[in-house]
């Protein structure tokens, strides 16, 4: 790698860097990584671009918060940063842009124009791959609609980072998913639906802490209904699929269907019926469900039933506990 390239990676923002990493910064100040914090003794220098922990003794710019948080070397490190440097972003950027979203003090405001950037060229890793292509056995196309990306935290876990975008495709909440084995799994017994509301820390919040979730959101993420834009591609009369979480949707997408996705079958929120409520007196279109054969999938069926009243009911085989998994196993009746 040339010197002006190191020089580039060196000049990322190191707060932009650490949030990327899953770091909640909040006043130029986060919990350490590095040692069992409880104060948010990580401070970070705007003007020199480093890092300093006042209590372990951790510092130094982006390649070494990097090294340290990842636990690689140099090369591996600068690596992971040309990986996520999608669109440049200088220290004065990234400050301006942070000025553009107002919190009022608090740190729980989703940043849109930082999450968006990574979605601008997403990246499949090699897990991410096998998850959505080889066990979903997704198309392309779908994986690259809905503009999928992945990453891996310090522990070298695989996350697969899903986008929420509103109908007018403007990115309204961020969705990670554990792709460490057994989450990885087609078995819905072993694939929990999270709940939308849920704002669980961003990724990592300290060494030590215990097993790692399933689903994480970052603080203030608007989870909603997902695949609002397919909305805009509707022609009258034409059926729309609504699913129960975003892998049924991806299978319902991947065998030629148009497909929206309640996240939860458990937690079906008074803005997800408003917004189905306009979209039946918006559109002439024609509703459909497979609910999971199981008693959640069943009551969430009769509760759409009541905002949709013209929802045709799919009745899924005995061997198949999701409509995933009648893609997987071919079943499907176009």
């Amino acid at each position: 790698m040339e010197k002006y390239e190191l020089q580039k990676l060196r000049d990322l923002p190191i707060e932009g860097v650490a949030e990327r990493l899953g770091l909640r910064v909040c006043r130029h100040k986060c919990l350490c990584p590095f040692h069992d914090d409880h104060h948010a003794s990580l401070s970070f220098s705007v003007s020199r671009n480093t890092f300093r922990c006042f209590a372990c003794g951790a510092h130094g710019g982006t390649i070494d918060l990097v090294m340290k948080y990842q636990n690689v070397g140099f090369k591996e490190a600068c690596e992971w940063l040309y990986s996520i440097d999608h669109l440049p972003l200088t220290i004065e950027q990234y400050a301006a842009q942070k000025e553009a979203v107002p919190n009022n003090g608090q740190c729980s405001i989703f940043n849109v124009q930082w999450y968006a950037r990574f979605f601008q060229r997403p990246f499949l890793n090699a897990e991410a791959r096998q998850f959505l292509f080889s066990e979903r056995r997704l198309d392309e196309r779908v994986v690259r609609w809905c503009r999928l990306t992945s990453w891996k935290d310090r522990r070298g876990v695989p996350w697969l980072q899903i986008p929420y975008y509103n109908r007018q495709g403007e990115l309204v909440g961020v969705q990670n998913r554990n792709l460490k084995t057994p989450s990885n799994s087609p078995v819905k017994g072993e694939d929990s639906k999270p709940d939308p509301n849920l704002a669980l820390p961003s990724l990592t919040g300290g060494v030590g802490g215990g097993s790692v979730p399933r689903f994480r959101f970052p603080q203030g993420s608007k989870c909603s209904i997902y695949n609002l834009p397919v909305l805009n591609l509707l022609h009258e009369g034409e059926p729309l699929y609504i699913a129960e979480g975003c892998s049924d949707c991806w299978s319902l997408l991947s065998a030629g269907h148009k497909a929206i996705a309640i996240p939860s079958a458990t937690l079906l929120t008074r803005k997800d019926i408003e917004q189905l409520s306009i979209i039946n007196s918006q559109l002439s279109i024609g509703f459909h469900m497979w609910p999971d054969n199981d008693l959640p999938g069943e009551r969430l069926f009769l509760q759409l039933q009541q905002v949709l009243p013209g929802l045709e009911h799919h009745q899924l085989p005995p061997d198949c506990k999701d409509y995933s998994d009648l893609y997987i196993k071919g079943q499907i009746d176009n």
